[in-house]
């Protein structure tokens, strides 16, 4: 199955410890039920049920702490941590975002030379604890240049910390909060480890309303040494970014695990309920969006589990993962966007039901899309591979499925974060000529529209400076990549190639109706709309393939 199914899936490819780890977490939420799940939610429950749990099996330590500061089975392992971040996803964003924000609490420490710190830190997680990420800021959001957390030097090696931080998740509890700031005598910047049980550590209150715990808090006079320091200047900048790159990945599965679900629930629904001597499964309608719904889910996944290979491949020479983590965190997320949207219109008021799982879905995939950057920022990072992605291939050894049980040490060190628009990527039309199927046959088509437009036609000047006209010319660049890694997924699992066509039957809508978008610029030229947007003799997307996928999903 390409979905996720807590009653059968047996985690066979996963080594013993890590197996168990992800059958015990499913009997965890099976015991408590959809119920006790849905009361904690509706009354704001803290999950500390959930919290003894991971310290009692030291779950976050094994998945958490690198192989180089634990013992035994700890490792971070992007492949077996997939499978806990769908899993956490289907059963609820609020255990998924515990265990967000503790990677993104523990990215700038595993990233630091601090050696005694990581030690501290290995200890910590043994003991259960769970931590927190200190960049955003109330007046700034996440602009980093303008951050106020000030830390000022009072000789031998001593410091102190004033300043606020906002929507800091676990920033309740944490036993370390990663916090990212300014020395006030010189500017640079500085990552330091503060403790939210210290006196001069102020949680000042849950500025959601919600069952997570998503602070503001404020240092006040905090005492901060050289052994609480983690990193400064350019190193503290990259250790930022570098560890968004690592926990934006996650968020793609947060929204696969809530969908999958939300799927589940609505065809359980949909198929028992008979209207006007009809299941309302047998409407045709009703079989356009469910198998809408399940190939656009599915095509999600796929992505994501090729994004894994990539992330575990990469080295100083091969960064491509940086193009596909934004991908799987703006691309994924709105597509669970759109599978929960699809199902909605099927189940319709039912939705809304206090004890359905869906009424949580649908609040909280909208979520995913916005947090780790906007889906803005996110597009206007993914741009800037573009060009050489289309135009400048390079050749790279083939990377297969990547599912050993090892440390990816290169998350911790990935080094320098400039020099996006330098990384090379090897030709897409490798997998777009591995696979010959109508509709991919179609899609081929598109890309070659899309690359002529940005030989014959490329945005000029003012376009460029155009936010909204660049962020629909990267949709349609986000779809060339995201269908070639499902491509190349999809061989290394031996997917059903009618899957695989009926998802670029929705791949080839999307393109036509970004197309669209980008032709109604009242910026974009006559060459532009006339020549390639609307005005070509092939029109390949007025010739896909008709939905045609009879069998049930």
């Amino acid at each position: 199955m390409v979905l996720l199914n807590p009653k059968s899936q047996t985690f066979d490819h996963l080594d013993e410890p890590s197996r168990q780890i992800m059958l015990k977490t499913i009997d965890f939420f099976e015991k408590k039920g959809k119920a006790g799940i849905k009361n904690d939610d509706h009354e704001r429950v803290w999950y500390a049920d959930f919290i003894d749990f991971i310290k009692k099996e030291k779950i976050f330590a094994t998945l958490l702490t690198p192989a180089a500061m634990g013992s035994g089975n700890t490792r971070w392992d992007t492949f077996r941590n997939c499978d806990f971040n769908e899993i956490l996803g289907f059963y609820g964003l609020p255990y998924w975002y515990t265990w967000q924000v503790t990677i993104l609490g523990l990215g700038p420490i595993w990233m630091s030379s601090n050696q005694a710190i990581k030690k501290k830190t290995a200890k910590l997680l043994e003991e259960g604890g769970i931590f927190a990420f200190g960049l955003s800021e109330k007046a700034h959001g996440a602009d980093l240049y303008a951050s106020e957390m000030a830390l000022t030097p009072l000789g031998n090696g001593k410091y102190v910390a004033d300043g606020g931080k906002y929507y800091i998740g676990n920033a309740n509890e944490a036993a370390l909060v990663s916090t990212f700031g300014k020395d006030s005598e010189t500017d640079e910047y500085v990552f330091f480890a503060v403790d939210s049980r210290h006196d001069n550590y102020e949680c000042v209150k849950n500025v959601c309303n919600s069952q997570n715990f998503v602070a503001e808090y404020a240092l006040h006079s905090y005492p901060v040494t050289d052994a609480d320091m983690l990193s400064r200047g350019t190193d503290a900048w990259d250790a930022a970014l570098n560890t968004v790159n690592v926990g934006k990945y996650n968020l793609g599965w947060a929204s696969i695990g809530i969908c999958t679900h939300a799927f589940y629930e609505s065809i359980t629904h949909a198929a028992s309920r008979n209207l006007f001597k009809h299941f309302v499964t047998d409407f045709p309608h009703i079989r356009q969006m469910f198998v809408d719904a399940y190939t656009r889910l599915a095509a999600m996944k796929l992505f994501a589990l090729r994004n894994a290979d990539y992330m575990r491949s990469a080295s100083s020479n091969d960064r491509r993962y940086l193009l596909y983590n934004p991908m799987t965190k703006m691309k994924v997320t709105t597509q669970g966007e759109e599978v929960i949207n699809l199902l909605w219109d099927v189940i319709a008021a039912k939705g809304f039901e206090k004890d359905m799982y869906f009424e949580m879905a649908a609040r909280d995939i909208r979520a995913l899309p916005k947090l780790e950057g906007t889906i803005h920022v996110n597009m206007a990072l993914i741009v800037k591979f573009m060009a050489n992605y289309f135009f400048n291939p390079d050749t790279f050894p083939e990377i297969l499925k990547v599912s050993d049980a090892r440390n990816d040490d290169f998350l911790f060190n990935q080094g320098p974060t400039r020099g996006l628009g330098n990384i090379r990527f090897h030709d897409f039309n490798i997998a777009y000529s591995s696979m010959d199927l109508p509709n991919t046959a179609i899609f081929r088509e598109q890309i070659e529209e899309l690359k002529q437009f940005l030989l014959q036609a490329a945005p000029d000047k003012a376009q460029i400076r155009d936010i909204d006209f660049l962020l629909i010319l990267g949709e349609l660049f986000t779809l060339v990549a995201y269908g070639q890694l499902i491509i190349e997924k999809a061989h290394i699992e031996k997917i059903d190639p009618d899957l695989i066509d009926q998802i670029f039957d929705f791949m080839i809508r999307d393109f036509s109706k970004f197309a669209l978008q980008l032709y109604s610029k009242t910026s974009s030229t006559a060459i532009q709309s006339m020549r390639f947007l609307i005005g070509s003799n092939k029109h390949p997307w007025l010739r896909r393939k008709p939905y045609g996928i009879q069998r049930p999903v």
